[in-house]
């Protein structure tokens, strides 16, 4: 049951938004009672840090990966770590998105005004050049924006075209 209440509520999020969602629609969804639900889940806010928990340590384990890496490979690296994460939880991006301020200072996302930095600094291959500074932004939001929305194109397509569009952002060439 606890797995039908996640999927259920991830789904309902993805569409209606966190704020738009009631227990009641979840459980409803989910085949349960709104009892049920609470006995898994004692508010709405605690099923959001389970559904953000997978993807808050993903990016965790991307900000350490990009730390072992050697400068040189550290551009790429970052890139194609932060789209394959973004795809992978494309809904729980489009549900951080419709409600950013809230949602950014979830627990299970760990700090990630800080890992984001970190992905800028990688990005711009730690440069301090302007133009590849605002370069890396510009990659990390226009992914985020992108992969919350409905892009009707395959998912291996959409991370291919999505890692070749940051590289040429950032004039980085892979390999």
């Amino acid at each position: 049951m606890r797995g039908e209440i996640l999927r259920s509520a991830l789904h309902l999020f993805a569409a209606n938004g966190f704020g738009g969602t009631s227990l009641h629609a979840i459980a409803a969804d989910a085949g349960c009672s709104k009892a049920s639900l609470i006995y898994h889940f004692s508010t709405k806010e605690a099923i959001l840090t389970e559904l953000l928990t997978p993807a808050g340590e993903g990016l965790a384990a991307l900000d350490a990966r990009l730390d072992a890496l050697p400068p040189e490979e550290r551009v790429a690296a970052a890139v194609t770590g932060y789209v394959e994460l973004a795809l992978r939880y494309r809904r729980e991006v489009k549900i951080l998105f419709e409600a950013t301020p809230t949602m950014i200072c979830n627990p299970a996302l760990g700090d990630i005004p800080a890992m984001g930095e970190r992905l800028v600094v990688a990005m711009s291959g730690g440069s301090r050049d302007p133009g590849r500074i605002v370069g890396a932004h510009m990659v990390l939001g226009a992914v985020f924006v992108t992969c919350a929305g409905e892009v009707d194109v395959p998912d291996e397509v959409l991370r291919d075209e999505l890692i070749a569009g940051a590289l040429r952002t950032l004039d980085h060439r892979a390999g």
